[in-house]
């Protein structure tokens, strides 16, 4: 007899910053109260901004590192550990799923602070097994939002999709001294990108730069974007839009995060 398990979200997480992890803010608030909203998952699937590469690998470490990928943050955040167990069972089934796109088992990763930073909140008592699957550089747009498809499938057998990175992030155009506010041309992105999400036009997602010049200024570069389409090609056609942020930090980081169930 198989096992039954409730379908499981797919989730974008507007991460923000590192730091986020020692604060208590709207953003980590939220985050805390997500895992009340749903059953809990049989594992889970973790597309990060911070494992961007040539080539689509999984983790199948059984016990993932805690990556520190960040610099000029307090000593205390260099220290802290996220032990959560990795999953062999749910990297084979990636693997296999995404064998068209070569996806192969990698030991040498872990959790980057996209994942670990985020699931600290989420999921404080790291037993849940995370897996990793890394963002492929070389590859369009059109490629992710299909390998997130490919993966909706897991969300029928207990296993959550995240994916966490954020729609605005252009660190350049910080304004490091003002939290509170967003610039006009990230507002108005994001609102675009929102819409694609509440009218279901991904192809608006995928073509996020036909939005004009003000789509390069908020997607600088690609990584931080990515995670969220391969959250959208996970959708189903029963999910419900749910908001639980839509706002930005420092003029051009957007924090929003959606959830699909």
């Amino acid at each position: 007899m198989s096992e039954q398990h409730s379908v499981m979200p797919a989730i974008f997480i507007g991460h923000g910053s590192p730091g986020n992890i020692l604060e208590d803010n709207p953003a980590t608030r939220m985050w805390e109260s997500l895992a009340s909203e749903f059953d809990r998952p049989k594992g889970i699937v973790c597309v990060s901004a911070h494992w961007y590469i040539k080539g689509t690998a999984v983790t199948a470490n059984e016990q993932p590192r805690t990556i520190h990928d960040f610099g000029g943050f307090p000593q205390i955040m260099y220290e802290m550990q996220y032990p959560a167990p990795g999953s062999q069972e749910l990297a084979n089934l990636i693997v296999a799923l995404l064998e068209e796109e070569g996806a192969r088992a990698d030991s040498s990763w872990g959790f980057d602070h996209g994942t670990w930073c985020v699931l600290s909140k989420v999921y404080p008592n790291a037993d849940i097994p995370v897996v990793q699957l890394s963002i492929d550089r070389t590859q369009s747009n059109e490629y992710h939002f299909n390998v997130g498809k490919k993966l909706s499938v897991l969300r029928e057998k207990g296993y959550l999709i995240l994916g966490s990175g954020n729609i605005v992030h252009n660190l350049g155009m910080m304004n490091w001294g003002a939290r509170d506010t967003t610039y006009p041309w990230a507002q108005r992105f994001g609102a675009y990108i929102r819409d694609a999400v509440t009218s279901d036009t991904p192809e608006h997602a995928i073509n996020y730069l036909a939005f004009g010049p003000e789509a390069q200024q908020s997607v600088p570069s690609p990584d931080h974007y990515l995670p969220l389409l391969y959250v959208l090609g996970a959708r189903k056609s029963s999910d419900k839009v749910a908001f639980k942020s839509q706002y930005c930090e420092y003029g051009s980081l957007d924090m929003t995060t959606i959830v699909l169930s």
